[in-house]
């Protein structure tokens, strides 16, 4: 699955952004401190402003001192250091691209391998990529060239269209490394350890003894500064499409023949061919979605999402989603797949619930044991890194009752390193690993998923249903599920 760190050029664009301070840099950094960046890596960064290295220096350690919580160490800081440039340009400006081709060119003690970040805005990918092209810059006679864009990737299956033959004209699809830092977390690629690695779960994972899935991430924080880009976008394009349907993949795939990258993705694939489609006079009863409203965090008074600066007084974008999904093979066919994702929720986590089925109870006949509680398997993925398995025992004492304890794997001890998703994925690039970014088709029929339930929802665009900042989200959201004893579950532990 991971070949050979190779040194290479970061070439970031968006250096000064949120993503490159909260996560690019950081990664970097901690990439430097436990040895696996090469001595003759570079990291350049562009920006419009007119700095020189030095000022760029300073702007970094500002950035490290204020994200990286354990403090940063000055041994290591002058080592990273020593990889970092900076490079004046405006991405608009197609001069700019000669000037930077020259600028790399000049540096002949590091390495020929380039790798392109764009930590821009998606309308730039296309503009980007063409002046690369054009002035050389993906040329991989003296060394590969790999182009990094973050989502969304595209806005529906007609402009993901778009952009895939907008980057193609200019690139191979090896080439391109659609990153969804989801898919970096630790426990993210601990689910494919977990699933492929212990024989014991294999012969269980199907729908003869699973019931149904909950897939969830919920965030107590709300739009914020990123109002305009959400009104635009919603709950169900931000996270269902991108975050949780691949997260689905992983729990639902066949075991590829290998874990090589197009091995793993070609299983993926198939999961998202076999999602049953969703006509349009079914969204109303597989999806759902809501907005929040006024509520408390935290025992804070919070606005409600008409309230937040940049949105429209009168916007139905929602800020909580949820589907039901089916996939119509031989392993699942009627187990359903629930999803939801949600702002404003009463806690931020990100988790994987598996529901097995109900045992049969004819051997407790004569007891007290009237209804046998399911078996559940859970994995927290945020911000609880944990695999618990959810079984029933005996209640202690004289009398035939239960209860349900945890068996809890922990997938991490205190004294683990931690390490972001981005870690990982920066260190994919170098090593050309692209099992944990998206190839195209994933986006496509990703993207076919969910473009019948936001035809539906855009043209209903008189009301929208609203559950109270620091709740669970809204209660008709239980409609999704196929029996009333059915119900989402938030908590991860024994409930």
């Amino acid at each position: 699955m991971n070949g050979s760190i190779e040194a290479c050029t970061f070439v970031i664009f968006g250096s000064t952004g949120n993503l490159s301070r909260i996560k690019l840099m950081p990664a970097l950094y901690h990439l430097e401190a436990s040895g696996k960046l090469p001595g003759n890596c570079r990291i350049l960064a562009t920006g419009r402003r007119p700095w020189d290295r030095e000022r760029w220096l300073q702007e970094v350690r500002g950035m490290l001192s204020e994200e990286i919580k354990a403090g940063v160490d000055g041994e290591v800081l002058a080592r990273f250091e020593k990889h970092l440039d900076y490079f004046e340009g405006d991405i608009s400006d197609s001069n700019m691209y000669e000037r930077l081709a020259d600028h790399i060119d000049q540096q002949p003690d590091v390495s020929s391998n380039v790798a392109f970040y764009l930590s821009i805005r998606p309308a730039e990918f296309g503009i980007v990529t063409e002046n690369l092209s054009r002035t050389g810059l993906l040329n991989e006679e003296s060394g590969w060239r790999r182009v990094v864009i973050e989502k969304p990737f595209g806005y529906d299956l007609e402009s993901a269209t778009a952009l895939q033959l907008r980057l193609t004209r200019h690139l191979d699809e090896a080439q391109i490394y659609r990153i969804d830092h989801y898919l970096g977390k630790e426990t993210v690629r601990n689910v494919l350890v977990f699933r492929f690695a212990n024989v014991m779960l294999e012969p269980l994972w199907n729908r003869n003894y699973i019931d149904h899935v909950q897939i969830t991430h919920s965030e107590q924080r709300g739009v914020g500064s990123r109002a305009p880009y959400y009104d635009g976008a919603g709950a169900l394009r931000d996270m269902i499409q991108s975050h949780l349907l691949q997260l689905l993949t992983l729990v639902a795939m066949e075991p590829p023949v290998s874990m090589e990258s197009e091995s793993l993705r070609d299983e993926k694939v198939k999961v998202l061919k076999s999602v049953r489609p969703i006509p349009p006079s079914a969204v109303h009863s597989q999806a759902f979605r809501a907005q929040y409203g006024p509520g408390k965090i935290g025992g804070q008074k919070v606005k409600g999402y008409l309230d937040e600066d940049g949105v429209p007084s009168d916007s139905v974008t929602e800020t909580y989603a949820a589907l039901k999904l089916h996939i119509d093979n031989w392993r699942w066919r009627g187990v359903p797949f629930y999803l939801r994702t949600g702002k404003r929720m009463t806690e931020s986590v990100s988790s994987i619930m598996i529901r097995f089925r109900q045992p049969p109870t004819q051997f407790f006949r004569d007891t007290q044991i009237k209804q046998m509680d399911r078996n559940w398997l859970v994995l927290g993925i945020q911000p609880c890194e944990c695999l618990r398995i959810q079984l029933t025992a005996k209640q202690p004492g004289l009398e035939m009752d239960t209860h349900q304890v945890n068996l809890d794997a922990g997938f991490r001890s205190q004294n683990d390193i931690y390490s972001d998703a981005y870690e990982g994925l920066l260190l994919d690039i170098m090593q050309g690993d692209r099992s944990l970014f998206l190839r195209y088709d994933e986006v496509e029929y990703a993207w076919r998923i969910v473009d019948p339930i936001l035809r539906v929802w855009s043209v209903e665009r008189d009301f929208i249903t609203s559950y109270p900042a620091g709740s669970w989200g809204p209660d008709e959201s239980r409609r999704l599920f196929e029996r009333e004893i059915d119900k989402w579950r938030h908590n991860l532990e024994v409930e």
